[in-house]
């Protein structure tokens, strides 16, 4: 019954609300102040190519669509995404989407380069259809969203993930599934009279174990946090 969660409509939130204390001009402004190169593979070695940031004209650039890095890397942290090179992206992109990328392509008289994309870590390995957004660099840690398409996320995404995105919250989550756990243990299981000191040596053996699985888990699957994973290239981090 709950409505699925659109990352672009999150993404456009954001920047709403980023905007409130500046102006789109200086936006603007920040786009056209030179560039530092984009470094791209060069085919057949293994040493970066540095080129060019992509060139736009930016009076045809619907603002709507332009975002800040910082924007994006709140957004995949909340919902444990990644953004990524196109290269690393393992599903065919649809036709719409190249559609999108050659219409732009068009407009702007441009080759597009450094197209990345936020997406959730198995469409990097598995194919699937949850959400993905094309975005291209436009220089000084901004991005335009070229295309999106697929399934938007499930609506409880951003709480599930919520443990994983930093120590804090995944030992709270811990802790408080070690106490539920330790109440639903019967009153006088391993002693004639039912005392709180009873209670919380179970809720302390509780926590132990939990937290063991946790952290074996952690190890064992090669697992981070979402601060740490956003923008890595590894599938296990």
């Amino acid at each position: 019954m709950l409505k699925r969660t659109n990352i672009e409509t999150q993404l456009q939130a954001l920047r709403e609300r980023d905007l409130r204390d500046s102006q789109l001009t200086n936006l603007l402004e920040a786009l056209q102040i030179e560039a530092p190169p984009i470094p791209s593979q060069e085919a057949g070695t293994g040493s970066p190519e540095i080129r060019a940031a992509n060139s736009f004209d930016f009076d045809l650039l619907e603002s709507g669509r332009i975002y800040r890095l910082d924007q994006i890397r709140s957004i995949c942290i909340d919902y444990r995404l990644r953004f990524l090179d196109l290269k690393y992206f393992k599903p065919r992109l649809p036709q719409s989407a190249k559609v999108a990328i050659t219409a732009l392509e068009a407009h702007h008289d441009t080759r597009l380069e450094g197209l990345k994309i936020i997406a959730p870590s198995r469409l990097f390995k598995l194919e699937d259809r949850d959400d993905p957004l094309l975005f291209v660099p436009l220089g000084n840690d901004y991005f335009y969203l070229v295309h999106k398409w697929g399934d938007d996320l499930h609506p409880l995404r951003r709480l599930l993930v919520w443990p994983f995105r930093n120590i804090v919250n995944l030992t709270l989550v811990v802790l408080l599934a070690s106490y539920l756990l330790s109440l639903m243990v019967p009153g006088g299981l391993f002693s004639k009279n039912d005392s709180a000191a009873e209670f919380w040596i179970i809720f302390f053996f509780m926590f132990k174990s939990l937290a063991a699985v946790v952290i074996f888990y952690g190890f064992a699957l090669g697992k981070n946090f979402n601060p740490a994973i956003w923008n890595s290239k590894y599938f296990n981090a």
